[in-house]
């Protein structure tokens, strides 16, 4: 599928714009830390398409999610096996499977944090222009700020790619300032 195809097919299934920004957010991570790791333009896309289809059934199958992506949807639209392993990795609780490849392991990486680093954003009259990682830092010990993302697993997706918690949300300030 296109990027278009992926966009398009994202949509019928999420109305929500901020669900859908969440999507476009972390898809532009996962692309970015691709580029960062020096992969072939066709990993590069499948990088980006997990990222932006990771939470394709949240909406319409919350209680189902990531499940009837992994299982139904993907696999009859004919997405790689790596792409739907990735998306089933971000929600090892829910699936079983934890995160082990790389692109799994980035996926779970960029997804809370994302999240989290966006509702930091709304916050801030600028959004991510004069961003700091200090400011993230400091909202992460808030436990009452974004209380629905788990921080454990903010701080469990740094270890999994090798990066300190402080440069992981450094390079993703970065990104989401172009």
């Amino acid at each position: 599928m296109t990027r278009e195809q992926s966009i398009n097919l994202l949509k019928t299934y999420i109305e929500s714009e901020s669900l859908l920004n969440h999507s476009m957010m972390v898809a532009q991570a996962m692309e970015a830390y691709a580029r960062h790791l020096e992969k072939g333009e066709a990993e590069i896309e499948e990088w980006w398409t997990a990222g932006l289809l990771h939470d394709l059934d949240w909406e319409k199958y919350p209680d189902e999610h990531p499940n009837k992506a992994v299982n139904e949807i993907l696999p009859e639209k004919g997405f790689s096996i790596k792409i739907i392993e990735a998306i089933k990795a971000h929600a090892p609780e829910r699936t079983g499977k934890e995160p082990e490849s790389e692109i799994e392991r980035y996926l779970f990486a960029c997804d809370e944090l994302s999240g989290f680093m966006n509702a930091v954003s709304l916050m801030r009259p600028n959004k991510f222009e004069d961003m700091k990682v200090k400011s993230v830092t400091k909202k992460l010990k808030d436990s009452k700020f974004a209380a629905n993302v788990p921080r454990e697993d903010i701080r469990k997706g740094a270890r999994l790619i090798g990066k300190e918690l402080q440069d992981h949300i450094s390079f993703l300030i970065e990104v989401y300032r172009t």
